[in-house]
């Protein structure tokens, strides 16, 4: 599908998310035709505890991060807002933990957030020096956010423009840093290995994954570029999201819905398995059996297909779902039946809104709901 051609030619196009040497606007205006934000509903707005299955999604268009009812059954239907909690500047990444804290990666630090009560604890600062608090898709600060297995550390990839970033481990109990290690370009991802020894860096703008020792803060390099550098800042086909197979712990990277990269951390080395949507892709997850389900954002050049959100079995067999406008992220219900994809994305073209994928019924056309201020990350409570 990628010609040399097609490269050169789309470069200019999809500048914004290949390269870190331009300058997003602050605000980017929603597509037209989308669905208006829908404020929170106070009549929605749940007394004492935030119920189960609730969304948490981070609003990278504005400080906020909104919680969300999933509607009947969590199948989107009558679903909407239910309430916001301002978190800092431009919300990129969460994660919740077992005991109801959510620790969201923003331009200013990380901040944490009692789900259950829906209000905000802290708001923690980075050590590192990334410069004014901005907007945009090449803001500095937090970017790709995960907790380590037992809970007692939490690790924020921080983007620092025009530079190397870094992951910072935060100790959940005392809400300090205890420690900055180097990474990559633009982590946009951050994931922990199945027994917590390894944190990794999925750097967008170095075509490589940072592995990060999680007791002694050393790092490794593991280049992830199956389509090469050439191009470098300029190139669009580089990593975005990763997910760990918890089975044999390796890092499975979608590239263009055409390429899986496996990673095996332990040996650095890189397996290509073929993947069938043909469209430039982001988030990932994975359900509790091993499904892998991946955004495709859409085109980058006339021959590519548009948005979709890619069901890939273990086996490797994939069902293609048509999604209506560009997407980012997706998170996956526990009993594995229902998908939830954020319309935020990184560049110009986002939405509003989550759209809901039924993953057990075909035959169900995905619900769109009108949430949130381009939300990005996405949990469920």
């Amino acid at each position: 599908m990628l010609t040399a051609a097609l490269v050169l030619t789309a470069t200019a196009v999809l500048a914004g998310c290949a390269s870190g040497t331009a300058e997003a606007p602050p605000e980017a205006s929603a597509a037209p035709g989308t669905v208006r934000t829908a404020d929170p509903d106070p009549s929605r707005t749940p007394t004492g505890r935030t119920p189960q299955g609730t969304l948490l999604v981070a609003d990278f268009g504005g400080d906020t991060v909104t919680f969300v009812d999933p509607g009947k059954d969590g199948s989107g239907r009558g679903g909407g807002p239910i309430a916001s909690v301002e978190v800092g500047t431009a919300p990129y990444g969460l994660v919740v933990g077992e005991d109801g804290r959510a620790w969201i990666a923003t331009a200013e630090g990380v901040a944490v957030v009692d789900t259950r009560q829906r209000t905000r604890l802290a708001l923690i600062p980075y050590e590192t020096e990334t410069g004014p608090v901005t907007t945009g898709e090449y803001r500095g600060g937090g970017m790709g956010i995960a907790l380590a297995p037992d809970g007692r550390h939490v690790y924020v990839g921080v983007n620092v423009p025009g530079g190397n970033g870094t992951v910072e481990a935060i100790d959940t109990a005392t809400r300090e840093v205890t420690g900055v290690a180097p990474v990559g370009r633009r982590p946009f991802d951050v994931d922990v290995s199945p027994d917590g020894r390894e944190v990794y860096a999925t750097n967008h703008d170095s075509f490589d994954v940072t592995a990060v020792d999680a007791d002694t803060l050393r790092t490794r390099r593991m280049e992830v570029a199956p389509y090469g550098t050439e191009g470098g800042l300029g190139s669009w086909l580089k990593p975005h999201y990763a997910v760990v197979r918890p089975q044999d712990g390796t890092l499975l990277l979608p590239f263009e819905g055409e390429r899986l990269a496996v990673l095996d951390p332990r040996s650095g080395k890189v397996t290509i398995e073929r993947m069938t949507a043909d469209t430039h892709q982001h988030g990932a997850a994975l359900a509790p059996d091993g499904t892998l389900l991946v955004v495709g954002t859409g085109p980058i050049g006339s021959a590519d297909e548009g948005p979709s959100l890619t069901v890939r079995a273990p086996g490797g067999t994939e069902r293609i779902v048509p999604l209506e406008g560009p997407h980012e992220d997706v998170a996956v219900s526990a009993d594995g039946r229902t998908a939830y994809v954020t319309g935020g994305f990184t560049r110009d073209g986002y939405w509003n809104g989550i759209t809901v994928v039924d993953l057990d019924n075909e035959k169900n056309k995905p619900i769109r709901l009108s949430v949130g201020n381009r939300p990005l990350g996405i949990a469920i409570l």
